[in-house]
């Protein structure tokens, strides 16, 4: 393969360009346009086909791309300049190979950015934890932006700076949330040196994708190995892996955590629920007690944040101000109907057993769950905790459903026979549910089968209680 520096702006015009991935999430649509946008000649294909991809096709609107669909050619692959890889293409794609320079949307941005960065990477909380530094962020420069893995493409607002002439002047902090497939694509490795990194957790995931857990645990650490001594990482405090990263880590090292640090330790941590931060030799109280946000696992993304947003200069009454009013975001523990004193919850991107078992912790009222699908080779060990307070379990259909059973039974709880669709069990839930109970979608495994994605099934569950009414 040939060198693969970072990409300069000079080089885009008449550069063939490969984009490897559609997809449905607006990846690969920013990156077409981005490259398009600039000149280049772009090619787009994707192993789906068209009525598959049909609401990515239309946004592409009059933007000079070809598309190849149903399949990958290996002509595409060879006469290209560049690939652009999708993070949902399996690594082991024998014509990623083929490509004599390969890269993702993140390297591209990071390559031409000078923004000041804080990325954060972990198994659970990311989302949430980004834009709860987004929201505090934009309330301080209302430049901020937002993107990664929360399905927008940082090549969208980088493609505004330039139209704009902006790209070389002073700008605003961007957040990015990385998954461990955008950090492992990441190239050239060079470029992945954020100013602010994090880890929220790691936890068992993704595991019908990776040979061995501890390669998903390396792709993680991707995101702090490039930072210097002038950078920052927040680490969990908490987590098996958080003190082993804090080790490695060249920059300045920062911890959150449930309990008090030990002396010596700087970063932040819950007292009585409030969030104090121990910095540069004080201590001062940094997160209320009394936040917007339900469940004690947001308490600790909140907490997190909290503590990046310190290191990285910001008023403290605003941050404290703002993730106390932070009411979180869509498909985690959303808030989506209420009916008759029932309140109706979508935690769809609870994909692993332990998110939809704190999900469950969530709540002091009694849980109607519906949960279940596809497997992804996951850890179901301390499911059945979780389980003996429900109220009603009711399972969808899919490979997940017999470690859900097997949890049910060592509960102690019954449940229906599975079910094919997410209206019959959301019709049955609603019908068992009484005044002051909680319905929420939490279903702890993948959504692949009976849904397109995470977040169609999210949006499903969503129109579906909003017309109980």
């Amino acid at each position: 393969m040939k060198p693969n520096p970072p990409l300069s702006l000079d080089e885009i015009p008449g550069l063939k360009v490969t984009v490897m991935g559609l997809g449905l999430h607006g990846g690969g649509l920013a990156t077409a346009r981005f490259f398009a946008s600039l000149g280049a000649e772009v090619l787009i294909t994707d192993l789906r086909k068209e009525d598959q991809l049909q609401s990515s096709i239309e946004a592409l609107g009059k933007l000079p791309v070809k598309l190849v669909l149903g399949e990958h050619r290996e002509e595409d692959f060879t006469s290209a300049d560049l690939v652009i890889k999708n993070p949902a293409v399996p690594p082991s794609s024998p014509f990623l190979a083929l490509a004599p320079r390969l890269s993702n949307d993140i390297a591209v941005y990071l390559g031409l950015t000078q923004r000041r960065v804080l990325a954060v990477t972990g198994t659970k909380g990311k989302s949430t934890t980004v834009s709860a530094l987004h929201r505090v962020l934009k309330a301080a420069d209302p430049a901020t932006d937002l993107g990664g893995n929360i399905t927008v493409s940082p090549l969208s607002f980088l493609l505004d700076q330039i139209e704009d002439g902006r790209l070389n002047e002073p700008e605003a902090p961007v957040v990015l949330e990385l998954s461990s497939w955008q950090l492992a694509d990441c190239r050239p490795r060079e470029v992945l040196k954020p100013d602010f990194s994090m880890i929220t957790n790691i936890m068992h995931d993704h595991q019908n994708r990776y040979a061995r857990f501890e390669d998903y645990v390396d792709d993680k650490r991707l995101i702090f190995q490039g930072q210097k001594e002038d950078g920052v990482s927040v680490f969990n405090y908490d987590d098996p892996y958080g003190k082993e990263f804090g080790r490695e880590s060249r920059a300045r090292v920062l911890y959150f955590s449930s309990k008090a640090l030990p002396k010596g330790f700087e970063g932040s941590y819950l007292q009585d629920n409030e969030g104090v931060l121990r910095l540069d030799g004080r201590e001062e109280a940094i997160l209320p007690a009394d936040l917007a946000l339900p469940g004690e696992h947001n308490r600790r993304n909140l907490l997190a944040a909290a503590c990046m947003l310190a290191a990285a200069g910001v008023e403290r009454r605003l941050i404290a101000n703002e993730l106390a009013a932070f009411t979180g975001i869509p498909h985690r523990l959303e808030k989506v109907a209420e009916h008759r004193g029932v309140s109706y919850y979508n935690d769809s991107a609870a994909t692993i057993p332990q998110a939809s078992a704190a999900s469950v912790a969530s709540f002091d009222r009694p849980v109607h769950l519906i949960a279940g699908g596809t497997n992804k080779e996951l850890d179901f060990t301390g499911l059945a905790e979780a389980f003996r307070g429900l109220a009603g379990l009711y399972l969808l259909a899919g490979s997940a459903t017999p470690y859900f059973q097997e949890a049910a039974q060592e509960a102690g709880i019954t449940h229906d026979a599975t079910y094919d669709s997410l209206a019959r069990a959301l019709e049955t839930a609603a019908g068992r549910a009484r005044a002051g109970d909680i319905v929420l979608l939490s279903p702890g495994c993948a959504s692949f089968g009976m849904f397109k994605n995470e977040f169609d099934r999210g949006d499903q569950f969503r129109e579906l209680a909003r017309a109980l009414a």
